[in-house]
């Protein structure tokens, strides 16, 4: 069942009833200030950080569900509505809600009134934009009322949803004209505050919201609309809102505008006030003035289109499958763009108060997003190497303001550096920029401990090396990329996290998916090491490569799979000899992406397996057998219900490593259908069983072994976007950008016909027009540049700002 349809042409999703199956969002913003937005119009926003700076309040797992948002009240002779629908959920004339990049459109109209909300974050500009358009559509003049909400939230999320004894006595806020001001702490120790206003005369306001609502009532039922009065109501304490009274009048066929901005504002310290207790408003003022007309707002639009239309322009296909299309040309490059920004801190699943961003995940992320913006990829990865350990290990996530390593969660998640060097590889393989290697970076932010970007990949190696188990493979510490692998954990405390509980180092615990990654980022980093002029380094980082490949193919073999662990006593995770939890999904695609196994026969036997075994007509779960019971060794993989997360869910993120393994062995047919089964345009006929956002990816897709299976959670901010779009952009379409220019090494299905990519890299365009009349799978014939034969399948850095024409016979 479908809840809407893709509008390709202006790159939207076009949802057309508002009842979702779970709120269908959006994300405002790519900078500074960020929105999250549903159908609906809920959500909230922040400045930088979703827990230190954030603006508006939200409530997470709250009933109704999705309660809480930027809300327009329609007061229309008694009927009151929403243009989103929520929260009064009147019946509407017609609903639809147009998600685009950067842009959500609420287009609704009940008796004779259209009213369309177009909501944005501009380019440049700290600030939501909501721009309501009003039309009579009826043969009779119209007069009503408008009223906005928004909640403050008192800054730090954690804290305000907590500390009720402090909160319900802070709030405070000024009203000047058409603006509001939520000051609450100013008068302190912060020097910003927030700002909402409106470009047009108010008939009253209200920023308290137990004036505004009544005490006893939801957001489905204000007091002062449904009197059409505002309380001109001043906040002292409790709950600060933010709501404007404006009366409309509109002769049949007429049509007017209201624009409101909701704002973040900061003074010097030395400049926070303008009279004694009343706030500068000078950068409110500035902020307010840049969008009071309909022309500034469609002028800021449309600079928003083009910048999206520049960034998706990087990377775009032309081939027979209009799923593909949409998903590699718009929808998933844009949610790498946001998974970059946002990492796994804010989204309808994660609440912004608690991860930050992660090591492992910010690193991953840069595999999908490198070649949209790279000169802010630069920057991420010297964030990243900057919470790294002078032992080569990190903390396993870090805080966006502070860009200071999380002390809660802390680190020995022992794959977390070889992820650094995975990000930086992917950065020069992209820009060419290997002047990054000589950035100076401290370890731990301390600046007297600052060494070259180049030695933080050298502890990154080591650092697996310098901590090897008894099968010389590397020891797992608190866990690997499965954080709920917890093989050193023994948790018998209710309610103590897995990962932080009072974990030991066995010496004994061993993961062979680290195995499988380190012999993948092996090549790479002794080529770095080479090209450094450090050959004797890169001869022994090749060693070490080879000697872990051995490792791995001597205790690390089952007979037809990969094994993927050695637990704190020694025994084996995910072999036949277990009695549940006998295979396991990441050391079959890590293993066979590194080529560990594919000589000898190995490599096949294992995804023969995993097809066998693990894959589903949604995608292939994480383990086979689930678990049914808890298991202490094994930690909180085992405490979930089968079916779901790590124990026997369709973790999304680890789907595109199979994929890639399958390009490894050639068999584009079963890479491809691996891709399709968890990319979300081919999900779009059964929303109503997959639930979450038909133009996304999920983390998680419940397995066969649950209830539920089919349905999806967590989505948007999940690693699976970057890993799904490196699958598919590099391995089934096979433009992979390499260190000395763009390889060209599709694998694809025999039956999938001629395809078409326009990729820009290093300064020059390549239309790259694929030809498989030949009906391969893999291998590339011949190839021109221009018309000039060129010998192999890669393509030389042109660099000179010119776009060439390469043509690739398949064969």
């Amino acid at each position: 069942m479908k809840f809407g349809y893709f509008d390709d042409g202006r790159k939207e999703y076009v949802i057309t009833r508002p009842d979702t199956p779970y709120p269908w969002i959006n994300y405002l913003g790519s900078e500074n200030f960020f929105s999250l937005i549903s159908n609906t119009s809920g959500g909230y926003c922040f400045y930088k950080d979703a827990r230190m700076l954030r603006l508006t309040r939200y409530r997470y797992n709250n009933v109704p569900t999705d309660a809480g948002g930027r809300y327009f009240y329609i007061n229309d002779g008694g009927t009151v509505w929403n243009p989103g629908w929520a929260p009064l959920k009147t019946p509407l004339d017609s609903y639809e809600c147009r998600h685009g990049m950067g842009y959500s459109v609420f287009d609704s109209s009940k008796n004779g009134l259209r009213v369309t909300q177009t909501a944005f974050v501009p380019i440049g500009a700290d600030c939501e934009v909501n721009r309501l358009t009003m039309k009579n559509t009826s043969a009779e003049p119209k007069s009503f009322q408008v009223f906005s909400f928004v909640e403050f939230c008192l800054w730090n999320a954690y804290d305000d949803m907590t500390n009720f004894q402090r909160n319900f006595n802070i709030g405070e806020v000024e009203v000047a004209g058409k603006a509001i001001y939520h000051k609450t702490e100013y008068r302190e120790r912060r020097n910003h505050y927030a700002v909402f206003g409106v470009n047009a005369p108010i008939d009253g306001f209200d920023t308290d919201r137990e004036s505004f609502l009544g005490l006893y009532n939801g957001f489905d039922k204000p007091d002062a609309v449904l009197e059409g009065k505002s309380r001109n109501s001043v906040a002292s304490g409790w709950a600060p809102i933010g709501s404007h009274c404006v009366r409309v009048t509109l002769a049949p066929g007429e049509e007017k505008s209201l624009i409101y901005v909701l704002g973040y504002c900061e003074n010097p310290e030395d400049d926070k006030w303008e009279s004694p207790n009343v706030v500068n408003k000078a950068p409110a003022q500035k902020l307010l003035s840049a969008f009071t007309t309909d022309a500034q707002v469609d002028s800021a639009l449309e600079r928003l289109k083009e910048y999206w239309n520049g960034l998706l322009s990087n990377y775009q296909l032309d081939s027979a499958d209009e799923k593909l299309n949409r998903m590699v040309n718009i929808w998933n490059q844009y949610q790498c763009m946001v998974t970059f920004n946002m990492s796994r801190s804010a989204s309808y699943f994660e609440s912004g108060i608690g991860r930050g961003m992660g090591f492992r995940d910010s690193a991953q992320d840069l595999l999908g997003f490198v070649h949209l913006i790279p000169s802010r990829a630069r920057t991420r990865i010297l964030d990243i190497a900057a919470t790294q350990m002078e032992d080569g290990s990190a903390y396993h996530q870090y805080q966006p303001l502070t860009k200071r390593g999380n002390h809660e969660v802390g680190s020995g998640f022992n794959d977390d550096s070889l992820w650094l060097i995975f990000g930086v590889s992917a950065y020069i393989k992209e820009t060419g920029d290997w002047s990054i290697l000589q950035e100076q970076v401290p370890f731990n932010n301390v600046d007297a401990s600052a060494d070259t970007l180049l030695e933080h990949l050298k502890r990154s190696f080591d650092h697996v090396l310098n901590n090897l188990g008894p099968h010389k493979l590397p020891l797992i510490g608190r866990a690997d990329w499965n954080d709920c692998l917890n093989l050193n954990c023994f948790s018998k405390t209710p309610g103590e996290s897995f990962q932080t509980c009072a974990n030991f180092e066995s010496g004994i615990a061993e993961s062979v998916f680290i195995a499988g990654l380190f012999v993948a980022v092996g090549p790479d980093y002794a080529d770095i090491l080479r090209r450094s002029g450090l050959k004797q380094e890169a001869e022994h980082a090749l060693c070490e490569v080879q000697n872990m490949t051995d490792a791995i193919l001597k205790d690390g073999w089952d007979g037809e799979w990969f094994l993927r662990a050695y637990d704190a006593f020694g025994d084996k995770v995910g072999s036949r000899d277990c009695d549940e939890g006998k295979l396991f999904i990441e050391p079959q695609g890590f293993c066979v992406m590194a080529g560990v196994g594919v000589k000898e026969g190995m490599a096949q036997r294992a995804l023969d397996s995993v097809h066998e075994h693990l894959d589903t007509e949604y995608g292939i779960v994480l383990n086979w057998p689930s678990y049914t019971s808890y298991r202490l060794n094994l930690g909180e993989i085992s405490s979930y219900p089968p079916g779901y997360k790590e124990n026997g869910g369709i973790f999304c993120h680890n789907n595109p490593w199979i994929s890639i393994a399958e390009t490894v062995l050639g068999r584009g047919d079963k890479a491809f259908s691996v891709y399709k089964k968890t990319c979300p345009a081919y999900t779009e006929e059964i929303s109503e069983i997959h639930r979450t956002e038909p133009y996304v990816y999920a983390q998680m897709i419940a397995g066969r072994d649950a209830p539920r299976h089919g349905e999806a959670k967590n989505s948007w901010l999940t690693g699976t976007a970057a890993w799904s779009f490196y699958d598919v952009s590099q391995f089934i379409l096979g433009i992979r950008p390499q260190f000395d220019g763009l390889e060209i090494d599709p694998c694809i299905p025999a039956d999938f016909g001629n395809f078409t990519v326009e990729r820009k890299f290093r300064g020059a365009t390549y239309r790259i027009e694929i030809d498989n009349s030949a009906k391969k799978c893999k291998g590339v014939r011949s190839m021109t540049l221009d018309g000039k034969p060129v010998a192999g399948n890669l393509l030389p850095v042109c660099g000179d700002g010119q776009k060439y024409i390469v043509r690739v016979t398949m064969g």
